[in-house]
């Protein structure tokens, strides 16, 4: 058997000028959007306030604790002694991140699987549900950790966490803006002559529906990219690939599976935060590169020299000038994780069991998740 070793960098690199792009003129979209929905409701002095309201989200945005947010989900911080492969694996991808310091790593008291991220760069927060522990190999594991890795070095999770607040003051805005429409209706029935303007009318319609579906749109954006970064961090796409199939299939319902045995019909794409988990498997599986046996790929195997093979597939880069171990192996290896048993659980035991009760908030979709 052997498996990819290499990522095709050209497709890479495609893609993520493809994703740069569509980040920076959705995002743009979302402000223009706000001007307009601003200049509709309140004309120049509307401007103003959107401008004073986006100097202080920009703010605020950096000053957001990970802590506050890691307690309303009762998540408990894990080292080590904990959380062996998972802590280990974490200080490898921020080694290969080169994050400023090294994500904690927390673990969620939930029956779901899932994941997510919090703060910047100099600190951040990982968390994942203690049912994902348990149910992916470390191999999964590590790519679900290294799309987290990747959100906080791209700062994602400003980046969403601003277009968030852009999309809501819009949403005020036009909601504001109708009322005060509404309310002067009634001095158009009492025989006041007054235009109404319909064109402002519109706007403030229409702008809550196209800020959420910019946002959407935003944040599919970024998570592409960040399975794109996992991808690189860990030189393996089939790991995240793996892992993203069977988080799909652990979130179909009971009833679901009973009622629609064939699946439900799924959401259409503009109204989902998340892509397809079918596009996104395709996507990685597009970025696999050359093979490379198996025999490369021992444990403590040195770094060899690389062979003569097409530019546009070559080894993957850590960080500009070093190149990663060969592969899955080479990574699980360098995190000193044991690679052999694959198919055995990232923790045999729970490490933060659900205690009966339910977290103060549930874990569900939402901001910058896996």
């Amino acid at each position: 058997m052997s498996e990819p070793h290499s990522i095709n960098l050209f497709e890479h690199r495609r893609n993520r000028t493809l994703n740069m792009l569509q980040t920076w003129l959705l995002g743009a979209g979302s402000l223009l959007l706000l001007g307009i929905t601003a200049w509709a409701f309140a004309g120049s002095t509307g401007l103003l306030y959107a401008l004073i309201f986006g100097a202080v989200s920009m703010w605020a945005v950096r000053r957001i604790s990970p802590q506050m947010v890691l307690s309303m989900y009762k998540a408990r911080q894990v080292g080590a002694a904990d959380f062996p492969a998972g802590f280990r694996i974490v200080e490898e991808l921020a080694r290969r991140a080169e994050l400023p310091a090294v994500p904690k790593l927390y673990v969620i008291p939930s029956k779901m699987m899932n994941a997510f991220a919090v703060g910047r760069r100099d600190d951040a927060a990982i968390a994942v549900t203690d049912a994902l522990a348990r149910n992916l190999t470390p191999r999964e594991l590590a790519g679900v950790l290294a799309h987290e890795i990747s959100h906080i070095a791209h700062e994602d999770v400003k980046v969403m966490a601003f277009a968030d607040m852009v999309s809501r003051f819009t949403s005020f805005m036009s909601t504001v803006g109708l009322f005060s429409l509404f309310f002067n209706l009634f001095g158009f029935a009492g025989g006041f002559r007054a235009q109404v303007p319909w064109l402002a009318v519109l706007v403030l319609l229409a702008a809550p529906t196209v800020g959420g579906l910019l946002q959407m749109a935003l944040s599919r954006t970024r998570e592409f990219d960040a399975d794109l970064g996992a991808a690189v961090l860990t030189g393996d796409p089939d790991g995240l690939a793996s892992a993203l199939t069977k988080l799909e299939r652990a979130q179909g319902k009971l009833w679901e599976n009973i009622i629609l045995p064939s699946g439900r019909i799924p959401d259409p794409s503009v109204l989902r935060s998340h892509p397809l988990t079918a596009d996104r498997v395709a996507r990685l599986r597009a970025l696999k590169g050359a093979e490379v046996a198996d025999e490369l790929a021992v444990a403590g195997a040195p770094d060899l020299p690389r062979a003569p093979r097409p530019s546009m597939i070559p080894k993957i880069r850590a960080h500009p000038g070093t190149y990663l171990p060969h592969g899955a192996r080479g990574f699980i290896n360098a995190a000193n994780t044991d690679f052999a048993d694959d198919t055995r659980p990232a923790s045999d035991i729970s490490i933060n069991p659900p205690d009966g009760g339910r977290p103060r908030i549930r874990v569900t979709r939402g901001g910058v998740w896996w």
